[in-house]
């Protein structure tokens, strides 16, 4: 009763909401990076919405299921498929065993998300499921997926579909805004210089993955050139002595020593997640009471 991983895909990890409480030790949160995508996909399984999930950032990735289930696909616009039939995202579907389901070109957006119903046995370290390769946590053997892969689960039979209503489904585009509450080191940096955070447009690099992303545009100066290393959290914005924004995201590291302007609202992260290089960002700032609203009113909705 299992998923097999039929062919050597780029980059396939297993992950759920992340581990927590263990940053004291250098153990980063890790955990999925589009949690809007996720929480959908577990919700269309009635799932638990920490149960985990697959995070597939690459395209041309194949499975054979070895038993019947129920799978649900969110995410990135990706083509799919079921038995080489074509198949739409964003619902459920019911598996027989011996399916084979493919994920080829990644079209807009940047990671797909696969889900089972009841998720996948595999036991947790510190907690959790995530994979955090740098620190060989979590998964398979705390590494990505590989050809000859087995994902265990419990088999079930279904007679019914869910899907996503059209409205609920993101649209990925080429122009995204970060809403970002000024914090940490804002001190040290001019009006005149967050003034400029705020009205530049930057493109998100290549040096993007699953620790951060790294923006391009207009330099950004720090009165001062480093900081004693302290705590980082989700969607912190460093300012290195190149003045180009990094923005800290879920395998990030647990302390760091650049200032940091503020830190990006953690829903918008989740967007940021999806951007492909050369998307166009803008900076909004947002207040502390608004960020607590927004994100209030995000987990309250998958509540």
């Amino acid at each position: 009763m299992s998923l097999e991983v039929i062919n050597n895909p780029l980059f396939v990890t297993i992950q759920d909401r992340g581990r927590f409480g263990y940053a004291h030790i250098g153990v980063t949160n890790s955990g999925v990076m589009d949690e809007y995508a996720y929480f959908w996909a577990n919700r269309l399984l009635k799932n638990s919405l920490d149960t985990n999930i697959l995070e597939i950032a690459f395209s041309n990735v194949i499975f054979k299921a070895n038993e019947n289930t129920q799978i649900s696909i969110t995410g990135a616009d990706c083509e799919f498929f079921i038995n080489d039939e074509k198949k739409e995202l964003w619902q459920s579907y019911n598996i027989k065993k011996n399916d084979i389901i493919k994920i080829g070109k990644i079209l807009s957006g940047n990671r797909v998300y696969l889900a089972v119903s009841g998720g996948f046995n595999i036991k947790k370290e510190f907690g959790s499921n995530s994979v955090t390769i740098k620190e060989n946590l979590g998964g398979v053997d705390g590494n990505k997926l590989k050809k000859g892969d087995i994902l265990p689960f419990n088999s079930s039979n279904f007679n019914y579909t869910m899907k996503v209503k059209e409205e609920f489904i993101p649209k990925y585009e080429d122009n995204l805004t970060l809403r970002v509450l000024f914090s940490y080191q804002e001190n040290y940096f001019l009006d005149e210089e967050k003034k400029k955070f705020l009205t530049s447009t930057y493109l998100v690099t290549n040096d993007f993955n699953r620790m951060a992303a790294k923006l391009s545009g207009e330099a950004i100066k720090c009165e001062i050139n480093g900081i004693i290393s302290e705590a980082i959290a989700f969607g912190s914005i460093q300012i290195p002595s190149d003045g180009q924004p990094i923005v800290l995201l879920k395998d990030r590291q647990t302390i760091g020593g650049y200032p940091k302007i503020g830190v990006v609202l953690g829903i918008d992260c989740f967007k940021l997640s999806q951007a492909k290089a050369n998307t166009k960002i803008r900076f909004e700032e947002i207040s502390y009471k608004e960020a607590v609203e927004e994100e209030k009113r995000f987990y309250t909705f998958f509540s």
